[in-house]
């Protein structure tokens, strides 16, 4: 019986082991979370990935280069969004910032340079005039600036992301939600690198979840 018993052991060994190495690479709970209540994205023709930051956050700018090598490669039916977040009044100012970049055409000249500047530079940029500043000197005027800031248009943008702050339920930054319905984190990942792997996991659980509905209905 003993016998038996040991030649069962070592027969199932190779299951045992081809099961452990096709588990599934990231776990519910552990590398991400499920959102409590669920988020309308965008668009339903795509699978959106949200990524929460705050120019001030250390973390933030250094995952950067990683966003960014991700988004060279990135697939044609994820899309991408940057969300300025708002867990306090002193966020705002940052959070304004981008929007007026985003309306005035120049994000690709402001967004790194933000980081640079204030992580890599140590510039203090936390009120209305630094930034106007700091605008100026990468060649918008300062009455565009000004005019921009104050908008309407970007009023709205701030009280939307302080809105979708609440309802992601986040509590810091970089938070990185993906199509609406999961959280995830370099914190919560163990790494920067292992954030893009997870990001990259839930879209491929997405995508096999969308096509599910489809295939059945193909098979009737």
């Amino acid at each position: 019986m003993r016998t038996v018993s040991r030649w069962l052991l070592f027969a199932l060994i190779p299951f045992v082991a081809f099961g452990t190495a096709f588990a599934e690479p990231f776990t519910e709970g552990k590398e991400y979370q499920k959102l409590k209540k669920p988020q309308a994205t965008a668009s339903s023709e795509s699978i959106e990935v949200v990524e929460l930051f705050w120019y001030g956050c250390s973390h933030c700018y250094r995952l950067e280069p990683f966003i960014h090598k991700w988004l060279e490669s990135k697939p044609e039916d994820v899309s991408f969004v940057r969300l300025p977040a708002i867990l306090g009044a002193g966020w705002e100012p940052l959070a304004r910032a981008y929007f007026t970049a985003e309306l005035l055409g120049v994000l690709d000249k402001t967004h790194g340079e933000m980081f640079s500047t204030i992580h890599e530079k140590k510039k203090k940029i936390k009120d209305e005039k630094m930034l106007r500043e700091f605008f100026v000197g990468l060649g918008v005027s300062a009455e565009d600036f000004d005019k921009t800031y104050n908008s309407f248009a970007v009023v709205v943008k701030v009280n939307n992301a302080r809105m979708m702050t609440r309802r992601y339920a986040i509590s810091g930054v970089p938070t990185v939600i993906v199509n609406g319905k999961y959280s995830t984190s370099a914190s919560l990942a163990g790494s920067n690198e292992n954030l893009i792997g997870v990001i990259d996991h839930l879209v491929t659980q997405e995508r096999s979840l969308a096509a599910a509905p489809a295939a059945g209905s193909a098979g009737k």
